[in-house]
């Protein structure tokens, strides 16, 4: 396998690249901000300069190359007009150039956002119906990505990624100072999954040719209270405040209106807050089983502890809060 990681910078694809380097795999990283660049200095891998928005750069960063591991993209739960540009255009662009470069396998990082709010576990068959614009922009990717697979006979693999968490998260930069500030009751059911399960899963999916399309996460389903309730656990001076849905709303609307002439990401949106709030488990063994294998971390209840553990060791920046988006 020769694979090309897209958003190798960013939370989950940086751990995805420091896998594939650890393997020894003869890899290429696409790089969109030479200055985050050296967040991969370290690795054993080939880097390349190039945008999902600017298709003309995509063929260099595919060429040679016989498998793309696609994690790049906006991450924020913004209004469709500014998150198409990098989820859809820039996955047809890549999936295009893919095509044209003889790729033989394309594995897509989507998410459960894809659909509304279960009342019951989710499933391979269980159908989408995106409650926020980010979650739409991942259907639209997820169908326009189908057809080019087709037409190319790429084998195509769409994971839908639960919440993923680690030291290197957005959510840990908060945990990290000792306290988290969340929207609702938080007792709402949640899929979740370690950073580093997440990764291996994607890799192994690339490697052993798993096509199709599935949700994906650990073993047990919690609410965040619990998800909450384990950090406090392993760490004693961590507070969770939690704040009401409506006051949430308001805060978010206010903060969306105050930002929108700003082209950086922002996470003050209403669509965080509804999408917290949705009631997303998923049905456990998916995809794993397929695979032969299952998660290192099968809980938040070893995966936290883990992800706590390493915070001590690093300082990290999220892409967020580095200068501009994309």
């Amino acid at each position: 396998m020769r694979p090309l990681v897209t958003g190798a910078t960013g939370f989950i694809g940086y751990e995805v690249a420091r896998q594939l380097a650890a393997a020894g795999t003869p890899s290429r990283f696409l790089v969109s901000r030479p200055e985050r660049g050296r967040l991969l200095s370290g690795l054993d891998a080939e880097l390349v300069l190039g945008d999902l928005t600017r298709p003309a750069s995509l063929a260099r960063a595919v060429s040679g190359m016989d498998t793309v591991i696609h994690l790049g993209a906006r991450a924020t739960f913004e209004d469709i007009s500014t998150l198409r540009p990098s989820i859809v255009d820039g996955t047809v662009a890549l999936a295009e150039s893919a095509a044209a470069a003889g790729v033989q396998t394309f594995v897509y990082a989507s998410s459960l956002l894809v659909y509304g709010s279960s009342p019951g576990s989710i499933g391979p068959d269980t159908p989408t119906g995106p409650r926020l614009d980010y979650g739409r922009a991942k259907v639209e990717a997820e169908v326009a990505l189908a057809s080019i697979a087709r037409r190319a006979a790429m084998k195509l693999a769409v994971l839908r990624l639960p919440h993923v968490y680690g030291a290197r998260d957005l959510m840990f930069e908060q945990i990290r100072r000792g306290h988290l500030f969340l929207p609702g009751r938080g007792r709402n059911l949640y899929a979740h999954m370690h950073v580093s399960d997440a990764a291996r899963v994607m890799i192994a999916v690339a490697d052993q040719g798993w096509t199709g399309t599935s949700p994906v996460a650990d073993a047990l389903a919690v609410s965040w209270r619990e998800f909450a309730g384990v950090i406090q656990n392993h760490y004693a001076r961590f507070r969770t405040y939690w704040i009401p849905s409506w006051m949430a709303l308001c805060a978010t609307a206010a903060a969306s209106a105050a930002l929108s002439w700003r082209r950086q990401p922002t996470i003050m949106t209403p669509g965080s807050v509804i999408g917290f709030n949705l009631n997303l488990p998923v049905e456990p063994g998916l995809v794993w089983r397929d695979l032969g294998g299952s998660p290192r971390y099968p809980t938040v209840h070893e995966g936290i502890p883990a992800a706590l553990d390493e915070c001590v060791a690093f300082r990290w920046r999220h892409p967020i809060f580095d200068r501009q988006g994309w």
